[in-house]
């Protein structure tokens, strides 16, 4: 694909409520998963989460919509774009998520089952905060509206599909980027499943035991060169690749093969050797970990890599827009973190993520993920002019 101009970037996670606090946090290489707050559960296992702390509620908006707006306004921001001034441009708003508008009001379904005739105004609020619709109500953008909800590869989807939007001419900038938050449908969800760690996660490692949960959300302000009229471009979007293997409802495939397609389409003609570095998805869950690491062994052998998400938790729809946010942000500095809780590496997966904080070269990097369903989703982003 032609190269798209991210002009702007914002970020909120557990890390920070801006994208500096968030990378200061990253590079500082400390992390404090906690029990949640947030609800309560009758689970024995107090198992730690990554929440954003002391994020105010907003009246009839879920705090997946207003996590989202708030990432939103600093992207906007960030780009140095006026509001006011975006209102005569064909903006589009592109944003991932995975269960944030769906699963949040278990009193009203508690009544509901039990024949009772509950106020549908908990209803209402879930169908207000769609995503993509509260951002675009906010700033009152008239272009295209979409809630990407494809599991954990939403986010980065969410880019791909915006970028699509640029070069194909539909718009001249697109918000894009992907927000989740926690909740406790999610929360026992996850522990069911038994791919939950009741220790900070350990992502690549030999003795990985599951994900921590997080909650966040990443947006990337995307432009069309003749919308940025010579702005300088934080980033860019080189490539974009998306395969579904199909496999199983949660595990993904053996040997990958999705994986490796998504990766091939979103490469398609950059050399590996081009890359600086792959930021994975690394849950820390034992079949994740195994597959992802021995794709990266076979496709892009040499290449360093690392999860985020030992930092950040796994914030589910936002995950693959807050780590592309990082990516595009470490090709600024010139070096990425450490890859946090790895000790041991596993002799099955064949490589073995940086353990301390890396000077990098080269002007590319990918980041992909990985989803339930058998989705791969995949990004190559591009070096700044800010850079």
């Amino acid at each position: 694909m032609s190269p798209v101009a991210i002009t702007g970037l914002g970020c909120i996670c557990t890390l920070g409520r801006t994208l500096d606090a968030c990378m200061e946090g990253l590079f500082r290489g400390g992390r404090e998963p906690r029990p949640t707050s947030r609800f309560t559960t009758s689970h024995p296992i107090r198992y730690p989460v990554f929440e954003v702390p002391d994020f105010p509620e907003v009246p009839g908006m879920l705090r997946t919509s207003a996590l989202g707006l708030h990432a939103a306004r600093e992207a906007i921001r960030d780009a140095g774009l006026d509001p006011e001034a975006l209102k005569g441009l064909r903006v589009g708003v592109c944003m991932g998520t995975t269960v944030g508008s769906a699963m949040n009001d278990e009193a009203f379904c508690r009544a509901h089952r039990a024949g009772q005739d509950p106020d549908l105004a908990p209803m209402v609020r879930i169908l207000a905060s769609n995503p993509a619709a509260v951002i675009a109500r906010a700033f009152d953008f008239k272009g295209p509206c979409q809630t990407v909800v494809n599991a954990c590869s939403s986010g980065t989807d969410a880019i791909g599909l915006g970028a699509s939007w640029i070069q194909a001419g539909i718009c001249d900038v697109v918000v894009a980027g992907g927000a989740d938050e926690l909740g406790r449908i999610t929360f026992d969800g996850f522990i069911s499943l038994k791919i939950t760690d009741p220790g900070p996660c350990k992502p690549f490692d030999q003795h990985r035991r599951g994900l921590n949960l997080g909650e966040g959300a990443g947006v990337l302000v995307l432009e069309s060169e003749r919308s940025r009229a010579g702005r300088a471009a934080r980033s860019f979007v080189l490539g974009y690749g998306s395969a579904c293997d199909a496999y199983h409802p949660t595990a993904p495939k053996p040997d990958g093969a999705g994986l490796k397609r998504a990766i091939a389409e979103a490469l398609a003609g950059i050399a590996p050797s081009q890359l600086a570095f792959v930021n994975a998805h690394g849950t820390g869950t034992p079949d994740n970990d195994r597959v992802e690491g021995r794709v990266l062994a076979e496709v892009l052998p040499g290449v360093p890599f690392l999860s985020t998400k030992g930092y950040t938790g796994h914030t589910l729809g936002a995950a693959g827009a807050i780590e592309a946010i990082f990516s595009a942000a470490c090709l600024e500095l010139g070096r990425i973190p450490a890859n946090i809780g790895f000790e041991t590496p596993d002799p099955e997966l064949g490589a073995s993520p940086v353990t301390a904080a890396t000077a990098i070269t080269g002007a590319m990097a990918l980041s992909q993920s990985l989803a339930f369903g058998g989705n791969n989703a995949v990004v190559i982003l591009g070096k700044g002019e800010r850079a």
